[in-house]
């Protein structure tokens, strides 16, 4: 873990914008100063106060969730100098552990179509961490990336997981900044045992972190009741959008912690082709799926050896579509085992080129278990029993599942026709790309860079 931490630091220190020619310390950027450390004293008291969730079956809504979603106390999104200088290494951490947590999962659902949200998992950490005390904290700071330029542990040497928050949810608040086409929103539950308290301050600390938060209590003792009164609450609570949240739960659990992050945009730009074209599954087998046109300058490579193409696409004002496609007979296989160690040089070597790109209409999400990625990734203990997560609650917590939820939709305006061959522009070649076979995807929000989804598609059509 701690390699990968430091080759993380390397790489933001190298990459990090500096502000007034002034170079700042990525760690610098997130970790408690010296005031704040002398004002965490009196906040100790506080962190004290608990309440205990409403059951679940209750049909009123509790006083305090009024309080949690008063969408009057989000902040608007800070692109100061020091903000875009978090921003430029909080992606950079986003990346390389969502690229991280994607291997783990791709390699658990094989030939299966996997959908995660970088961001939201992040942020689910991040919640813990908040949550977290002694070495359970440090070893998530560990694994968050944050590594101190002194090993003094003293409290600058730890992460401000306020200023974490905050810079990921200005990353999902550009998201929605200029463009009212898209539709982006990101909730979070939390499901406690009957009679468990939670602490009033680590619940508002969550706050800035959805568009919504709710707070449950459920009687997990009964597993099968349990998932269908979770199932029936987040869906309502969702309007219908999220089914199926999770299919069983530990009845030993004490806490069930979920987010549902979900992202569909209209293409305006982009055409519904009137008949469904061929898609083949593998090299054997075609299927007809719908597919969407769009032309335009798009950035775009082919690797040196000619085994894949990437195409860069802005999708709407605010978030760009990057899919990475297999050519020449290569396989998905090939590109997937280098995509940890490859994926952010692919992008960086695209070059504009006048393109006419056919692609699949896409409706696809994808559901993990943050406890299962862990013990995949050989960290079974640090959300385990053991874990010290006394600033969530005073009592022994047992963590049961981490669900993170992902939900991307992408369709075209079926009112909008493609150009005909005369109306382009006279005296330009366009590159026909068509994505025709298992790729994967990756959606960026444009200013940041930060990655909101990534994925792999190996069937259209098993989308919902």
């Amino acid at each position: 873990m701690n390699a990968v931490a430091d080759l993380l630091c390397l790489l933001a220190c190298l990459t990090a914008v500096t502000c007034d020619r002034v170079y700042v310390h990525p760690f610098n950027l997130f970790s408690f100063n010296k005031s704040t450390c002398e004002e965490l004293e009196s906040l100790v008291q506080e962190g004290k106060k608990t309440f205990v969730p409403v059951s679940i079956e209750s049909q009123t809504t509790p006083a305090y969730e009024d309080d949690l979603n008063d969408k009057d106390k989000l902040e608007s999104p800070s692109l100061s100098g020091r903000g875009r200088q978090k921003l430029s290494h909080m992606k950079n951490l986003v990346y390389v552990l969502g690229v991280r947590l994607y291997s783990v999962l791709q390699k658990a659902q094989q030939g299966q179509n996997v959908l995660l949200s970088p961001t939201s998992l992040y942020g689910s950490l991040v919640a813990f961490y908040l949550g977290a005390s002694n070495q359970t904290a440090a070893n998530l700071q560990d694994l968050l990336g944050f590594v101190p330029p002194s090993g003094d542990p003293d409290c600058t040497s730890k992460v401000d997981g306020h200023k974490v928050i905050s810079s990921l949810r200005t990353i999902e608040s550009l998201v929605k900044s200029r463009d009212e086409e898209l539709l982006f929103s990101k909730m979070l539950y939390l499901f406690s045992a009957p009679g468990i308290p939670l602490s009033q301050l680590f619940v508002q600390d969550l706050l800035p972190s959805a568009d919504a938060l709710f707070a449950r209590a459920v009687d997990f003792t009964n597993p099968s009741e349990a998932a269908k009164q979770i199932n029936t609450f987040v869906e309502a609570k969702s309007e219908g959008h999220s089914k199926c949240l999770l299919t069983d739960v530990d009845p030993s659990a004490d806490l069930l912690f979920a987010a549902d992050v979900r992202l569909a945009v209209n293409v305006k730009q982009a055409s519904r082709l009137k008949e469904p074209q061929e898609f083949w599954v593998d090299s054997n087998k075609k299927i007809l799926v719908p597919m969407l046109s769009v032309t335009g300058t798009f950035k775009y490579q082919t690797d040196a050896s000619g085994t894949f193409s990437v195409v860069e696409v802005p999708i709407s004002k605010t978030v760009l579509l990057v899919l990475l496609q297999p050519i020449n007979g290569s396989v998905l296989e090939h590109m997937e085992s280098e995509l940890s160690l490859q994926f952010s040089v692919w992008l960086q070597q695209l070059s504009p080129r006048e393109i006419k790109l056919t692609l699949p209409e896409l409706t696809i999400q994808g559901s993990s278990d943050l406890q299962e990625l862990l013990a995949d990734m050989e960290l079974p203990a640090l959300l385990g029993k053991g874990a010290d997560l006394s600033k969530i609650s005073d009592a022994n917590l047992t963590v049961g599942k981490v669900i993170n939820k992902a939900f991307f939709k992408l369709t075209g305006d079926d009112s909008h026709q493609p150009e005909a061959p005369a109306a382009q522009k006279e005296d330009v070649a366009y590159l026909d790309v068509t994505v025709n076979k298992p790729f994967l995807l990756a959606v960026f929000e444009e200013k940041s860079r930060a990655m909101l989804f990534l994925g792999r598609v190996t069937n259209p059509l098993h989308g919902v």
